[in-house]
């Protein structure tokens, strides 16, 4: 019967090459990491894996195997990690994925009263994510998504905690900073300052340009919020961002929101869970704290 210790000694040998560094990783003599696989390939009919010098190589039922333990692992540390937290009432961590760029401004906001009023939880705030961040909320790897634009799914549930207008950002000797509106005509022949998010997931562009049939003359990306506005007050381009967040810099760099068309462009940060899984209650607090919060 195929058993948890036994996707956990294949991710290990994967992970370390040799018998010896997997038994050690596991706490394991290398004679009772071997017997244990023996049986397991003599229940499945097949090796798992052949010796290649030295080192170990998975066969392909042990790649199939691999497979399952990387989408099955995380789900057991993530249960047990959550049991424990439950347990212990206060104590915990709480992993956050963010989807949206100029969000830690707010999210900072959010977490100074949470650490203060929960000091025993630890929070981690990623960006990067191998899959994507709905791979990495539906792979155990966060508790939690931060995101603007949320993909609805099975098996996951988003709730709105704020809502913003979307504005164009220009210097304040732009032509468009004395319009009450921008048309996407108006940036034909401007350069688009985005951060590097592929321009299909880019509001600009995809409830502005694109559908009237408008571009603009250049689209470049930088990572940094502040070098983006700095570019943005030198002339050198144009940008769009939450206006909330153009509000703050605006005391210290001359750069004017805009309307972006008549009607303006409207959202809602959300923040996205696993459906129907019993949370701890400061994940629950953290929540309403982001509710409550405004920029």
């Amino acid at each position: 019967m195929l058993e948890r210790h036994h996707l956990a000694i294949i991710y290990a040998v994967d992970k370390y090459g040799t018998l010896t560094e997997a038994a050690n990783a596991l706490y394991l003599t290398q004679s009772a990491l071997s017997h244990g696989i023996k049986k397991l390939e003599a229940h499945l009919g097949a090796p798992v894996w052949q010796k290649d010098g030295r080192r170990l190589r998975l066969t392909q039922a042990g790649l199939g195997l691999l497979n399952l333990a990387n989408r099955v692992l995380p789900q057991f540390e993530h249960s047990e990690q959550l049991i424990k937290q439950i347990a212990q009432g206060q104590r915990g961590s709480l992993r956050i994925g963010m989807e949206c760029h100029p969000c830690y401004q707010w999210l900072l906001k959010v977490v100074a009263p949470f650490l203060n009023q929960y000091p025993d939880v630890d929070v981690d705030v990623r960006q990067a994510f191998q899959f994507g961040g709905l791979g990495a909320l539906l792979g155990y790897d966060i508790d939690m998504l931060i995101t603007p634009d949320p993909l609805f799914q099975k098996g996951l549930e988003y709730l709105p905690v704020f809502n913003y207008e979307h504005v164009l950002v220009v210097a304040q000797e732009h032509t468009l900073a004395k319009q009450r509106f921008a048309k996407p005509q108006d940036l034909n022949n401007e350069v688009l300052i985005t951060y590097p998010v592929e321009a299909s997931r880019l509001d600009i562009f995809s409830q502005f340009l694109t559908p009237a049939g408008a571009g603009v003359k250049r689209h470049r990306t930088i990572e940094t919020t502040e070098i983006m506005l700095q570019m943005v007050s030198a002339g050198r381009g144009v940008s769009a961002l939450p206006k909330w967040l153009v509000e703050q810099h605006q005391k210290d760099l001359p750069i004017v929101p805009v309307r972006l068309g008549q009607q303006g462009i409207f959202k809602d940060i959300h923040v996205g869970f696993r459906a129907g899984e019993a949370r701890p209650d400061y994940q629950n607090a953290f929540i309403e704290m982001a509710k409550q919060t405004r920029n």
